[in-house]
């Protein structure tokens, strides 16, 4: 099985028939793409190979909204993989988003982080493990796809709270119609923000049979996929997923693992490591390659690996590197130059 860090990405044949339902067939998106032809038959493709599809499918159908909402709407339920097909037949809405943002641990690059507070449930949404720009009609079909599952599921036509995308998305009235709300541009991160008492609509489309059998293979496939992982990387997996705006603690973590705070310090004084050790790692790790993005300021790169404040991140990647922030990220553009001019 694949680990947190695995560039294997499946794609389910429905893809290619919600696609042809379009009127784009799957050989135009690979010739788009400048990728070979047996990409349509591949089990399984790279991060890069996955980008370019999504970046491909964006140029044929010509507006981003309009590829968001005309996929997210014709792709058929019986096309959708077993991890998928999960979901949609929980027994509610909330058991459904538990179940994808599960799931979704076995599908890189994308990861799921679900927030339930006050009267909202807020969705965000990462990708992890890649440098490469993520396609903008990737990020929306994701988001819109979360809501269609409460809208199939529960057979109403439900609305988000609000909808927050980083990046342009084309005809913001045509994704403000389909999601019932405001959408913002130029947010900080993506999410999805739902009405909390939504989460407990039940599915129409529950299946309690099926997910006695479906259940038991995904949650085995997870846990192969944990031991073939080593719990080094699983901890730090989940804590950049968790490293943004916050500080991830053991507790939180050790739960996502389904394991005690005190079975996982044990696991990883036995790797001969530590929680803080590798938190500090994770911090580090990511904050050399936000420096290395031109476009974030080092307000949002301290924000992003945790910091509440500049002046702390400015301290710890002192001791890391030896150089403030800006001077390393100076140095590394200097060098990067001088590579191409070499």
């Amino acid at each position: 099985m694949k680990s947190y860090t695995s560039d294997r990405i499946k794609i389910p044949p429905g893809f290619w028939t919600g696609l042809l339902q379009l009127g784009i067939a799957a050989h135009d998106v690979a010739r788009k793409a400048r990728l070979p032809l047996t990409i349509i038959t591949e089990p399984v493709i790279t991060t890069a190979q996955y980008f370019a599809i999504w970046q491909a499918y964006s140029e044929l159908i010509g507006e981003i909204a309009t590829g968001i909402i005309k996929l997210a709407t014709v792709f058929e339920t019986a096309k959708y993989p077993p991890a998928v097909l999960a979901t949609y037949h929980a027994r509610d809405y909330r058991d459904a988003l538990h179940r994808m943002a599960r799931y979704k641990q076995m599908c890189p690059p994308e990861s799921l982080r679900i927030i339930e507070e006050s009267e909202h449930c807020t969705i965000e949404l990462e990708f992890l493990n890649t440098v490469r720009p993520v396609p903008p009609i990737l990020i929306g079909i994701t988001l819109a796809f979360l809501l269609e599952l409460g809208r199939r599921g529960t057979g109403q036509s439900l609305t988000a709270r609000s909808v927050e995308f980083s990046s342009a998305m084309g005809d913001v009235q045509a994704l403000e119609d389909y999601f019932g709300c405001r959408v913002r541009i130029g947010a900080e991160c993506n999410r999805l923000t739902l009405n909390r008492r939504d989460l407990d609509r039940p599915f129409v489309t529950y299946n309690e049979e099926l997910l006695e059998i479906l259940t038991p293979i995904m949650d085995r496939s997870l846990d192969e996929q944990y031991r073939s992982t080593s719990i080094v990387e699983a901890v730090k997996w989940i804590m950049k997923r968790s490293l943004t705006g916050g500080h991830p603690d053991i507790q939180s973590v050790a739960k996502e693992l389904g394991m005690s705070d005190r079975t996982l310090q044990r696991r990883l004084t036995d790797e001969n490591t530590s929680f803080k050790h590798l938190l500090t790692q994770v911090r580090h790790e990511q904050a050399r390659e936000y420096l290395a993005d031109p476009s974030l300021d080092i307000k949002e790169v301290a924000f992003l690996i945790g910091y509440e404040d500049q002046n702390s991140f400015y301290r710890a990647f002192r001791l890391w590197e030896g150089d403030t922030p800006s001077t390393w990220r100076v140095k590394q553009e200097i060098w990067r130059n001088r590579l191409v001019t070499d």
